[in-house]
């Protein structure tokens, strides 16, 4: 018997299985019993394909790819984009892919000119002090925060209470920081805002509270799985670091 022949009946049974608990329609199971090969592939093509282009976990991965191959096309459609129509949208369009590549230098002027020709909305105010941040200005970043119309979702309002913390501690405004890190943490996810909570409260001499956050980093970083700590892996090498420096000082 065929390796192909053996994988072809493989990927008939699991259609059948997923035709009956998706709820799809019963006369796929006929085709596919009776015309495995072409109805397989029909199968696929008509009922999983389309299911699985609009799972949100599945496009993410497909873009992760596409920019790891290619980091450049979105930059090079937005440029494209804008030369065709210098419109706010498209300045936008490409002041986003910079700063998705880290160029927040060349994003910056295409976020205050957009700025400048239409209104401001508060994610776009976010975008424009977030480069402003990370190109050395943080006096700017909290000024422009401050102009901006405050965020409804909560969820907004501690993403961008996230990046008014790292302002404040740049601007040396130490003890504002961590009063707002100590309230974010509460319901940040992820770990970002208690490492950086953790970085600040060790700066200013406050081991025993770090160690507190660094615990529950750890506690919390032992229920994820693999993946899920890779994707932040210099993040928890750093917190664990730094929980062992403290264990072993303590000892």
């Amino acid at each position: 018997m065929s390796l192909f022949y053996l994988l072809t009946i493989a990927i008939q049974v699991l259609c059948v299985i997923d035709v009956i608990r998706n709820g799809r329609n019963q006369l796929w199971i006929m085709a596919l019993v009776f015309l495995p090969l072409a109805s397989t592939i029909a199968y696929v093509v008509l009922e999983v394909y389309p299911r699985f282009q609009g799972n949100r976990h599945v496009r993410t991965a497909r873009a992760t790819v596409a920019a790891r191959l290619d980091p450049d096309k979105e930059v090079r459609a937005a440029r494209g984009a804008l030369a065709m129509a210098d419109t706010v949208a498209n300045r936008m369009r490409l002041a986003d892919a910079l700063a998705a590549q880290g160029n927040y230098a060349e994003a910056l002027p295409l976020y205050r000119e957009a700025a400048e020709r239409g209104p401001v909305d508060t994610r776009s105010a976010e975008k424009r002090a977030r480069a402003e941040f990370e190109t050395h200005d943080p006096a700017a970043a909290l000024a422009t925060l401050d102009a901006a119309p405050p965020a409804s979702a909560q969820s907004d309002r501690d993403r961008i209470g996230l990046l008014r913390a790292r302002i404040l501690d740049a601007l040396g405004r130490k003890d504002e920081a961590l009063e707002l890190y100590a309230d974010l943490v509460t319901r940040l996810p992820g770990e970002e805002g208690r490492c950086r909570y953790a970085a600040l409260l060790l700066e200013q001499g406050w081991d025993k509270k770090a160690r507190e956050v660094l615990e529950e980093v750890e506690a919390r970083m032992k229920l994820l799985d693999r993946q899920q700590r890779a994707a932040e892996a210099e993040m928890y090498r750093w917190a664990m670091a730094r929980l062992g420096e403290l264990r072993a000082v303590k000892a």
